[in-house]
């Protein structure tokens, strides 16, 4: 039986020193069908140069370049080319291992399943392994859409794209947002709605290269505002999601809407502990929509099961002062929460 084409996207941004690597660990895969795609977003360093010459060594690469516009916008001109019957993402600053397609493309076909994902690690700029934001399986299993879904909103689950292969008939219903962080997230819950479940391989084949210069990790204040906003919007989008799947077959006794709302709780605190003070003001209308949602969801604070403990605490203080207690927290802890989730 032939194998199946599997287009790999890689967006470019001004990433000359470590696209090499990136694009020859997809070159370098068992599983050789593939097709490539870098999309240079109007890089101003050598990437876009780098983009061309890579093309030159392998048949399979082909280069786009655009005007910047983020790594959403790169990927969706990519989505609307590309040729194969399963797609996969990589940052153009991450690597992957040898046999990670292989491993997924298998894992789609013995399951007839729409998405796969295998484990991943993160890697400092000194070469350091740092803890796993997600602890991949024990051995492989199929995870339902349902209890994935779940596992997403208690903070256990990989929403990353990067870390899967997925069919491509979801991407006819479906694209990245434009000018929006956490997006993977935002169209993984609603792929969900689409399929009956996701396969989950335990090795840690995806290896994310964790670099403070990247788009999820700058510390400006105009990325706070992009990155824990885009939270806190796509947790009220999970709400409803539950809302409408609570009753489903498969949802029903998962207690989804609880667990929806504590989500939303925990994204709103994590907002208050980030936000610059100085934007802690009375024109700031979102930062007030959102501790006015604190304090309406008091009683939620209280009796919701899945809140720990050191949640509820900080949640009922940033209820009473928001701003006296964000700035003791800064002065305690710095500007980073490092509480849990």
């Amino acid at each position: 039986m032939e194998k199946p084409l599997v287009t790999i996207i890689i967006p470019v941004y001004n990433i000359e020193d470590y696209l090499g690597r990136c694009v020859r660990s997809v070159l370098s895969q068992t599983y050789q069908n593939l097709e490539i795609l870098l999309v240079d977003d109007g890089s101003t360093d050598g990437s876009g140069k780098l983009c061309d010459e890579l093309a030159k060594e392998d048949s399979r690469i082909q280069v786009f370049h655009k005007e910047n516009g983020g790594s959403s916008s790169a990927r969706n001109l990519a989505i609307e080319v590309a040729k194969g019957s399963y797609l996969g993402f990589v940052d153009s600053d991450d690597y992957v291992e040898p046999d990670m397609y292989e491993q997924l493309v298998d894992a789609l076909l013995r399951h007839h399943a729409q998405i796969a994902q295998v484990g991943r690690d993160e890697i400092d700029e000194q070469g350091n392994l740092r803890p796993n934001i997600c602890q991949p399986p024990k051995e492989e299993e199929f995870v339902t859409a349902p209890v994935f879904f779940k596992e997403l909103l208690m903070h256990r689950g990989d929403c990353s794209f990067c870390t899967k292969l997925v069919a491509r008939e979801l991407f006819d219903v479906y694209r990245f947002p434009i000018g929006e962080l956490n997006e993977d997230f935002k169209i993984l819950i609603q792929m969900l709605s689409h399929v009956k479940g996701v396969v989950s391989l335990p090795k840690q084949s995806y290896h994310v290269f964790y670099r403070m210069g990247s788009n999820t990790r700058k510390k400006s204040k105009e990325d706070f505002s992009r990155v824990f906003a885009d939270n806190v919007r796509n947790a009220q989008l999970a709400l409803d999601l539950a809302k409408e799947r609570c009753q489903m077959e498969g949802y029903k006794e998962l207690g989804l809407l609880a667990i929806a709302k504590r989500f939303g709780l925990v994204q709103r605190l994590d907002y208050m502990l980030h936000i610059p003070i100085s934007q802690m003001t009375r024109d700031n209308v979102f930062y007030r929509e959102v501790v006015k949602d604190i304090r309406s969801n008091f009683g939620q604070i209280l009796v919701n099961p899945h809140l720990s403990m050191k949640n509820r605490i900080y949640l009922a203080l940033f209820a009473a002062m928001p701003k006296t207690i964000r700035v003791i927290h800064s002065k305690i802890k710095g500007n980073g929460y490092k509480g849990e989730k």
